[in-house]
């Protein structure tokens, strides 16, 4: 994401791959910037090879979510890899914060994971879901044991559908659980790449019965919060996240 001032100039995404250093060149490729920031996973790895500010993940979203939508002061973040949830206070710093790093539960990586066991592509997985009836419980998050139970459920004969939609009911259940633990307060963000899944933002807008903020790229916010850290560091330029 390039920024001019705090004018968005140019956004883009690239699959991580095993060479993630490489993705983020052919991102840089043909532009010039003053400062560069990194957040996410490989910061660091951008930081060493590239100079890179380094901004974490929590600090990048809050500023992308006030930035996109001034009065948020809840944010989810589902992403492949982890869960964040984040309070914000009311001039938009971060008040608490908890974070789901050490397995796939709950992430897009279980979503994905799950969409595989029942043979469906992962962007058919959230509607497919929308179809599906209450009434089944998916008790396990792990990923492991989770599709133990799916699969139990199949052989037990029930509708692949339903099946779906109680795993979307089980990473939200432990996604509003991680919101309410940091202080769940209306309006909230929900950002991150399971933020496209139609499925996920329905059921979290029902449990909550209060409008969910869905930004227009949801898997970008971070990297907007990155790029506006640089471009508040100092006056005129452009920087890139």
């Amino acid at each position: 994401m390039l920024l001019e001032g705090e004018r968005l100039v140019f956004q883009g995404r690239e699959e991580t791959t095993y060479d993630p250093l490489a993705q983020c060149l052919k991102l840089l490729s043909g532009r010039t910037w003053d400062r560069l920031a990194a957040t996410g996973y490989g910061r660091r790895l951008v930081a060493r090879k590239l100079g890179a500010r380094v901004v974490t993940e929590i600090q990048a979203y809050a500023l992308g979510a006030r930035r996109l939508f001034p009065q948020c002061r809840s944010i989810l973040d589902i992403g492949g890899q982890d869960t964040k949830a984040i309070a914000l206070d009311r001039s938009g710093r971060v008040a608490k914060f908890e974070m789901n790093d050490r397995c796939a539960a709950g992430t897009g990586k279980f979503l994905e994971f799950m969409a595989a066991g029942l043979k469906l592509d992962l962007d058919r997985f959230g509607p497919f879901a929308l179809t599906g009836r209450p009434g089944i419980v998916i008790n396990s998050m792990c990923t492991v044991f989770a599709e133990s139970e799916a699969t139990s459920l199949i052989a037990q004969g029930h509708r692949p559908e339903d099946i779906a939609l109680a795993l979307h009911q089980s990473v939200v259940k432990r996604s509003l659980s991680m919101l309410r633990r940091v202080g769940l307060e209306a309006p909230l963000v929900f950002a991150g790449g399971v933020a496209r899944n139609p499925a996920m933002v329905e059921l979290i807008k029902t449990a909550l019965a209060a409008e969910v903020l869905v930004p227009p790229e949801p898997d970008l916010v971070g990297a907007l919060g990155a790029a506006l850290h640089a471009a508040r560091q100092g006056a005129g330029g452009a920087s890139r996240l």
